[in-house]
């Protein structure tokens, strides 16, 4: 086996033993980000490096569309921000970039969506554990074993992995599926754009 199949092989048997262990806690979580949208409330995404880019991937999927050509979703990455990001960084210290966009925009019944491969990301944790207090969903997407923002996250999908890029794989195929999950719910009989 060759290194190009066996990292192939790997991811895939890694989202193998995710959708095996974690199918029904993804689908619930989905289900509760789609019934807090239903009401008009809004979700915000966040991660560092990759972990950003897949906050905003995940943004882009659910205000443009995923396969069904519908409305636009109200989905807010925070990493995009630059002048936000870098003022607060530089008075206040790069551990506070999440929570203070999440003080100053997130409402109760809002979703709060973190991404980290360790889990243990502190910018990420101190936006969790405020936008929980703020009476917000919280949904994780962690490594192996959700690290510190588990215990903030009303609903935790861990990778069961210690490779930050294999369970960034993971975590853009588990974002697929939300978005899948969200769109089909909230715009059932739309029409489909691709051939998914």
């Amino acid at each position: 086996m060759n290194d190009i199949e066996r990292w192939l092989k790997e991811s895939a048997r890694l989202k193998v033993e995710v959708a095996e262990t974690q199918s029904e806690l993804i689908e619930t979580a989905a289900k509760r980000i789609a019934d807090a949208l239903r009401s008009g409330k809004r979700l915000y995404l966040m991660g560092n490096g990759g972990s950003a880019a897949d906050a905003q991937h995940i943004a882009g999927e659910l205000i443009n569309r995923f396969v069904l050509d519908r409305g636009p979703l109200p989905a807010v990455a925070l990493t995009t921000d630059t002048s936000v990001l870098t003022s607060v960084a530089n008075d206040y210290g790069f551990g506070e970039i999440f929570s203070k966009q999440v003080a100053a925009l997130v409402t109760e019944g809002d979703v709060a969506w973190g991404l980290s491969t360790s889990g243990n990301s502190p910018n990420v944790v101190s936006a969790l554990r405020l936008a929980r207090e703020m009476g917000a969903l919280t949904v994780g997407l962690a490594g192996k074993t959700g690290g510190e923002m588990k215990q903030y996250c009303d609903y935790c999908i861990c990778v069961p992995s210690s490779s930050a890029p294999m369970i960034q794989e993971a975590h853009i195929a588990v974002g697929h599926a939300i978005c899948d999950i969200i769109e089909r719910s909230l715009f059932e009989g739309s029409h489909t754009i691709s051939g998914y």
